[in-house]
């Protein structure tokens, strides 16, 4: 039970000790990704796989792909903070900050 987060976290760590002040882990560190800073994100690939062509990639060649191009086109329409700050109750924002929060869900 929950392999990939036990393999995960000493990677978070990692990167957390390696990279230190210029990483942001969102929603951790905060809802506002400082300028300058690199941000690491959760994301469901399945949100938006359906929404751009497969072409000849794998799934999981796929699930990248529309990562990638999702993330580029809403940040192209300026609406990448409108999921960087996503609407809640105002309690629910300290509960996601400390469990954590995917990336693209409203």
């Amino acid at each position: 039970m929950a392999k990939s987060t036990h393999a995960g976290i000493p990677w978070l760590r990692y990167l957390r000790l390696r990279l230190g002040e210029r990483i942001h882990f969102w929603p951790f560190d905060g809802w506002e990704i400082p300028m300058g800073k690199s941000a690491l994100v959760e994301v469901y690939p399945s949100l938006w796989s359906k929404g751009f062509p497969r072409d000849d990639r794998t799934p999981d060649q796929q699930d990248a792909y529309a990562a990638a191009a999702w993330l580029r086109q809403t940040d192209l329409d300026d609406r990448l903070d409108d999921f960087l700050k996503p609407v809640m109750l105002p309690g629910e924002y300290p509960v996601a900050q400390v469990e954590g929060w995917i990336l693209g869900v409203a």
